[in-house]
């Protein structure tokens, strides 16, 4: 029986744990690159890569500012709380946590781009 609950109790914080890194984090807004493509017209955004500063010189999308994801805390106050911000990274995960953490740190108008620069066509 106490196999059985603990059996269970495992599988409930498996799930929870999966389901947390996979769902985007509650107030944040998702879009495609085909959706951002359209919004990068937009003078009112702050455009934020989260990547290292080799893979932003290596490859960037024009008018995105690079702060990495590490160095996000320390210049959080390079960016308007006001203002939307839209994040991107290679392939989307980097780009959630950075997203979750300006939520924490009280923006309102938080926007991840799905898939990253991978999914850039």
């Amino acid at each position: 029986m106490v196999q059985t609950i603990v059996n269970i109790v495992l599988f409930i914080l498996i799930i929870w744990f999966i389901t947390s890194r996979v769902l985007p984090p509650k107030g944040v807004r998702m879009i495609t690159p085909t959706e951002l493509k359209q919004q990068l017209r937009k003078k009112d955004v702050q455009y934020v890569d989260v990547r290292t500063p080799m893979e932003f010189r290596a490859h960037h999308l024009p008018g995105f500012k690079n702060i990495p994801l590490n160095e996000l805390p320390s210049r959080v106050h390079e960016l308007s709380k006001e203002k939307e911000v839209i994040v991107i990274c290679q392939s989307g995960m980097r780009s959630m946590k950075a997203s979750k953490l300006l939520k924490k740190m009280g923006f309102r108008h938080v926007t991840n781009v799905k898939g990253g620069i991978n999914a850039w066509v």
